[in-house]
């Protein structure tokens, strides 16, 4: 009796299963849900007026636990202005191989220039691509 009942319960369970919907998801025809709080790639914003958040103080360098983020600051100038402030970020690297997402570059940005956002795919044929750099991590303008 014993054991009828043990394979009935597993039989049900099986059914339960068949059922249900199915968990995987097929990629590149059906976009997965991405959930608010995931962190994804570095984004560098900017104003409504097109200049630069970023002013190159490095506290998102400073703060990076693993070292993936190198900033380079340079004075803005009457002639080229590049932020509000009275410097901008020359250079901004970020390494994609280095970097753990752990969201405290953008902790710490003061100006909140730094973000992550929703995009995942990260996948590079190089190592050299995985290195990104200012131009590639600034959002569109408008």
């Amino acid at each position: 009796m014993d054991a009828i009942f043990q394979m009935v319960r597993g039989l049900w369970v099986t059914c339960k299963r068949l059922v249900w919907r199915p968990v995987t998801v097929q990629y590149p025809e059906q976009r997965p849900q991405i959930y608010p709080r995931f962190r994804g790639r570095h984004v560098l914003g900017r104003h409504e007026d097109g200049l630069e958040k970023c002013v190159a103080c490095g506290l998102c360098a400073a703060a990076c636990p693993t070292g993936a983020i190198y900033v380079e600051g340079a004075e803005n100038t009457e002639a080229e202005r590049y932020s509000h402030g009275e410097r901008y970020a020359r250079l901004y690297q970020v390494n994609l191989l280095r970097c753990i997402f752990c969201g405290f570059c953008q902790e710490v940005c003061p100006t909140g220039a730094v973000t992550l956002g929703s995009e995942f795919e990260l996948a590079r044929y190089s190592r050299a691509d995985a290195i990104l750099c200012k131009e590639q991590l600034l959002a569109p303008k408008g």
